[in-house]
């Protein structure tokens, strides 16, 4: 018998694969073999974005099974992406799993699935392997996935998920953010066909991972002890980006631009204003082009990472304002992908600005960096109200009665933040804390030793 051997499967969106990633590579420095199981369509992004990197990894091998979907389908159409995961990866992972145990000094030992993929720890438990389950993004939102039964029984929403009041807040617990109904996940999500599946596959895959027999969370009790009281079981390991060496893993689903920490090198410290939205945020053009202006016509350097695919229906250097890139040529860097650890650890970063998704979240509090916060979709409006709220390091934008963020309003936020120094201050203190969890003998540091005993027995 080799190295106990971890398959491991996240679900298959950047900000799912990244940490779990993470958590897979501090797992390969306790002698663990880790097999990494993307979907066909990510592995050949990732593969793509790291080709001269991806075979070097040692311990973790990176493998691939079909979604269901096929070749060029929107993956980013969260129904029928669901559809697909429900009826072809669970015959695909088992077929797999039984594959690798053919090997016999290859046999795997332990499944650690992501709990949107709740029906992976299923398959695990027919084949008699033990399962761990794990949650990338914060604890109260699998707080709230954990209660929908009650929310139901309660009537805060009905069957399908939907609302019944539209306009109330919903909150778990006192020392947590409200939630508005409509930036839950599924509400999001525009039509109720889609709606209805992706509700069900949720309240499917959270009675999966009952059977998960450890639940994993990417976050700490100092960011989070009010949502972490609510459910006992959550057993906060995070944040795994804070765990290890800045370094290339394979899990980008873009290659990185590293050349722009050379350019970062050459600016003053705690001067740049870094603008990244994550992997799934979508512009209009004007809402583009106002942004572009806010940078723009603020009289200090920004970084700003330009998905090619951020922008609707247009590709983005058709929609910067005239002149903007020879106007900005001398502080400012448009990067398609960045190095985001790397950029946000760069003592040249004075806040960012940011579609608050949870990774970054917790990168941007790791690093000490204080946020301008444009949340876009479902989790990211509650982890906008931790940061503005309860944690209270960053300012929210006000929209115009287009709903458009103006330039002026940019520009203003970008300085009001920088010039008060109270935000900077109580970012250095929760970065302390948090540093302080996963460093030895801290809480997220002990729960990770004991869950490695775990895996080991």
């Amino acid at each position: 018998m080799g190295n106990p051997h971890i398959l491991a499967i996240p679900y298959p969106a950047q900000g799912h694969v990244i940490p779990l990633m993470e958590l897979s590579h501090s797992l390969t420095k306790h002698g663990f073999k880790i097999t990494f199981v993307n979907t066909d369509f990510n592995h050949k992004r990732v593969t793509d974005a790291f080709a001269h990197k991806v075979s070097g990894e040692g311990l973790i091998h990176l493998v691939s099974i079909p979604d269901g979907m096929e070749v060029g389908e929107d993956r980013n159409h969260l129904g029928k992406l669901t559809e697909g995961i429900n009826q072809v990866m669970p015959g695909e992972l088992k077929e797999l799993i039984e594959k690798i145990n053919r090997l016999e000094d290859d046999e795997i030992t332990c499944v650690i699935a992501d709990v949107n993929m709740g029906w992976a720890l299923e398959v695990a438990a027919e084949l008699g392997i033990p399962g761990a389950a794990f949650w990338p993004a914060s604890a109260l939102v699998l707080a709230f996935l954990f209660s929908t039964e009650k929310l139901i029984e309660d009537e805060v929403i009905d069957e399908n998920g939907t609302p019944i009041n539209k306009e109330k807040m919903i909150q778990l617990h006192p020392n947590t953010p409200a939630m508005h109904p409509k930036t839950i996940l599924w509400v999001c999500l525009g039509d109720l066909t889609t709606q209805k599946t992706v509700f069900e596959y949720a309240r499917t895959y959270t009675k999966a991972i009952a059977k998960a027999e450890w639940l994993i969370c990417n976050t700490t009790f100092d960011l989070e002890p009010g949502a972490l009281s609510l459910v006992p079981e959550f057993l906060p390991i995070g944040p795994v980006s804070a765990t290890g060496q800045l370094r290339d893993l394979p899990g980008s689903f873009w290659p990185e631009d590293a050349t722009c920490l050379k350019w970062l090198d050459q600016q003053p410290p705690g001067s740049v204003l870094y603008v990244a939205f994550g992997s799934f945020t979508i512009f209009d053009p004007i809402q583009f082009q106002e942004l572009a202006s806010g940078p723009g016509a603020i009289n200090r350097p920004f970084l700003w990472v330009v998905r090619p695919d951020i922008t609707e229906g247009t590709e983005p250097d058709a929609l910067y304002p005239n002149g903007f890139k020879e106007r900005v040529a001398s502080r400012g860097r448009m990067v398609g992908w960045a190095p985001q650890r790397a950029v946000l650890a760069h003592p040249s970063i004075g806040c960012f600005l940011s579609h608050c998704g949870w990774n970054s979240t917790v990168e941007g509090v790791s690093n000490g960096v204080p946020f301008l916060c444009w949340p876009y979709f479902a989790d990211q409006f509650v982890n906008e109200s931790y940061i503005c709220d309860i944690w209270k390091i960053g300012l929210n934008f006000k929209r115009d009665e287009r709903k458009i963020i103006t330039r002026e309003e940019i520009s203003r936020k970008v300085e009001q933040l920088i010039k008060d120094e109270s935000f900077k201050a109580r970012t250095l203190k929760l970065k302390e804390l948090v540093m302080n969890s996963v460093s030895e003998g801290g809480s997220s540091d002990r729960i990770f030793k004991n869950f490695i005993k775990w895996i080991k027995s």
